[in-house]
Order: structure tokens, then C-alpha cells, then sequence
């Protein structure tokens, strides 16, 4: 069985699309929303890039030619969005938690009109 005709795998690519659309669909309208509304758009992104994370995992972990194939895909596209070469994408991961935990921060000093 190849890695993405896994059971597990495409469950896990499913819910990372429907993260994506549910979190991409809302990301214009995120100045707009109200206090819980933002902690819940924060609270998605963050199950977002864990699950995007297990699944880099996963890939890395791979024999198989097509997972390879899709890392190497994810870390051009990563270059291409300015992540240095010979930078770790667990880096990338790791700073983007760190910006959802300022996002939180900052979120939380809001007060509701």
C-alpha cells in the first residue's frame, strides 16, 4: 500500500482540507470578529498546523516515493515563501506556534466593546 492510499492518511488529508477551507474561508473577516470568535479562528489554525505537522512527520518517516516526492514539494513551496535553504520546516512549525500563542496574548488583552 502506497502512503496516501492510506486509511489514515486520507482521513487525516480530509481534515486538514476542511480545516483549511473552514480557516482560509474566515481569514479576511478576522479584524471583524469579536473576542471569542478570533480565539476560536486561532483555536483552528493551531489544530491546523498540528495536524499539517503529524502529517510532515509522516511523510518524512516514508519510504515510500510519493510521500518524498510531496515533502520535497512542501519544502520548495516553503522556500518559495522565504524559508531559508538548509532551514528545518520544524523550525517554520515551531515559529508559527509561537505566533499563535501572540496571537492569543494579544487577543486576550482585548476587552468587548
Amino acid at each position: 500500500m502506497t502512503f496516501f492510499n492510506s486509511e489514515m492518511v486520507r482521513a487525516e488529508l480530509a481534515q486538514i482540507s476542511e480545516l483549511q477551507e473552514e480557516v482560509y474561508g474566515n481569514v479576511f473577516e478576522f479584524y471583524k470578529m469579536d473576542k471569542s470568535q478570533k480565539i476560536h479562528h486561532v483555536n483552528l489554525l493551531q489544530k491546523l498546523l498540528e495536524k499539517q505537522r503529524v502529517l510532515y512527520t509522516r511523510m518524512s518517516l516514508s519510504d515510500d516515493p510519493e510521500a518524498k516526492e510531496m515533502k520535497e514539494k512542501i519544502i520548495n513551496g516553503a522556500r518559495m515563501m522565504g524559508l531559508q535553504e538548509g532551514v528545518d520546516i520544524g523550525f517554520m512549525f515551531s515559529n508559527m506556534e509561537k505566533l499563535l500563542e501572540t496571537m492569543r496574548k494579544e487577543i486576550d488583552k482585548q476587552t468587548e466593546p
